[in-house]
């Protein structure tokens, strides 16, 4: 099993500023979100987070993130453990 973290920035559309994106991360695919720093107001949002898992789980939730309209940034280099 390879574990795997990354810091990225998430920027959400207006009709996801609602959505329980995060939660539905952790509980579909065990991906930890670590929360930085965040702005959700109204119509938009963006969180800056440490998101952490399995390699092949954490590629399957940034997928379902991108697939949903989320913008994923990468803010720097990921950290194998």
């Amino acid at each position: 099993m390879t574990l795997k973290s990354v810091r990225a920035r998430l920027t959400f559309p207006e009709d996801m500023v609602g959505e329980p994106v995060i939660s539905r991360l952790a509980l579909d695919y065990k991906v930890t979100a670590n929360i930085r720093r965040a702005n959700v107001e109204e119509h938009a949002g963006w969180i800056v987070c440490e998101l952490a898992g399995e390699s092949g789980s954490l590629d399957e939730g940034v997928a379902w993130l991108a697939g949903r309209g989320i913008k994923v940034d990468w803010l720097d280099a990921q950290v194998e453990s």
